[in-house]
């Protein structure tokens, strides 16, 4: 770089506000080449992100938004590098505003660029995980990943910031660390707590082991998973009720996820009135039995059956055991419903009656 600065004519002779020519010349060029360089990579930058093919809304207003800010700091550092190496030319005449003033000043834009470029270019995070979820639409959990990912990034981002500035504005670092220290300390045992779930929090969020809209058990409560915060997790139970769990206390918890079944089972008891015609019961758990073999949705059908299970004392107990190829909650109600409509039209054709315990009484 200095090579290239003493290549200017006219270092002997005197221009003006105690420049020599040459240093002018260098410095005239510099501020040129950093404008021209600001602009460039404001314009192009955005573009060249956007050939990864970004879809994300957030992550394209992030890319685009971040661009100039980018360009400024390439600009700063060309213009601090060059003025580092004008000022220890030999060549170099220039008022002491320059190495005083000016540099530090450069310096400090640069810094202040580079962390709100960071800081502005967090949100292309969305860009990143929907490149790995691929399907185009992210989850609940996935979305308070983000959240506490940006986050934690952020609070990284201002605090090394902070400390290069300050280093650009001449503070001792070595004291600003250790008070950086003793507060961080401090600040830890006082929030030891938060701090507890909000680990927690990345613990369950990277694991996964549930997401909104999951059934599960969490110790002795029940419920659907309707939100994960970066602090608690929160269930709705069966009453409509609502329990919240501190999310240190999930990674220690065993959680059971009924969400994550692969397929679902079923175990009904029919009770069949005690008068009923034995063959007519035989050709009823037939009749069932091939019908669960017989449905798409059915799965494990080589462990399915329809049995007589006992002969109660007012009934015939007939157990049928079959598997149904569905994760979905609400379509496991309606393949129940179909069953037992299903199993209603049997009896009826074989005129077989169902166990009514107040006829019983009646009679």
């Amino acid at each position: 770089m200095e090579t290239l600065i003493t290549a200017i004519p006219g270092w002997n002779e005197d221009a003006a506000f105690g420049f020599n020519q040459g240093t002018m010349v260098a410095l005239i060029i510099a501020i040129l080449c950093c404008f021209a360089i600001r602009i460039a990579l404001a314009n192009y930058i955005s573009q060249v992100f956007m050939k990864f093919g970004i879809k994300q809304k957030m992550a394209v207003v992030a890319i685009r938004d971040s661009s100039g800010t980018l360009g400024t700091a390439i600009a700063g550092g060309v213009m601090m590098i060059i003025l580092q190496s004008t000022i220890t030319t030999e060549q170099a005449k220039f008022p002491s505003m320059i190495e005083e003033v000016v540099l530090p000043l450069t310096e400090l834009i640069f810094y202040f660029a580079i962390v709100f470029w960071a800081f502005r270019l967090v949100p292309a995070i969305y860009a990143i995980v929907d490149r790995f979820d691929g399907d185009g639409e992210m989850e609940g959990t996935t979305k308070t990943l983000i959240s506490a990912l940006e986050s934690i990034m952020r609070f990284f981002i201002v605090a090394f910031g902070a400390v290069l500035i300050a280093g650009s504005l001449g503070f001792d670092l070595s004291a600003i660390l250790a008070g950086l220290g003793i507060s961080g300390i401090a600040l830890a045992l006082a929030a030891k707590d938060s701090v507890s779930n909000m680990f927690g929090a990345i613990t369950v969020l990277l694991d996964r082991p549930f997401k909104v809209g999951d059934w599960v058990v969490i110790g002795s409560s029940e419920g659907e998973v309707i939100e994960i915060n970066f602090r608690t997790t929160q269930i709705r139970t069966s009453i409509d009720s609502v329990v919240t769990f501190p999310n240190a206390n999930l990674v220690n918890t065993p959680i059971e996820n009924y969400g994550l079944r692969r397929w679902r089972r079923y175990q009904p008891v029919l009770h069949l009135d005690l008068d009923s015609n034995p063959d007519s019961v035989e050709k009823f758990c037939n009749d069932v039995f091939e019908m669960i073999q017989s449905s798409e949705k059915t799965t494990k059908k080589e462990v399915s059956s329809v049995r007589v299970q006992s002969l109660g004392p007012q009934a015939i107990d007939i157990a049928c055991n079959l598997y149904w190829d569905t994760t979905s909650g609400n379509e496991e109600k309606e393949l129940k419903q179909s069953f037992l409509l299903d199993v209603m039209r049997i009896a009826k054709q074989l005129d077989l009656h169902f166990f009514e315990p107040r006829l019983r009484r009646q009679e």
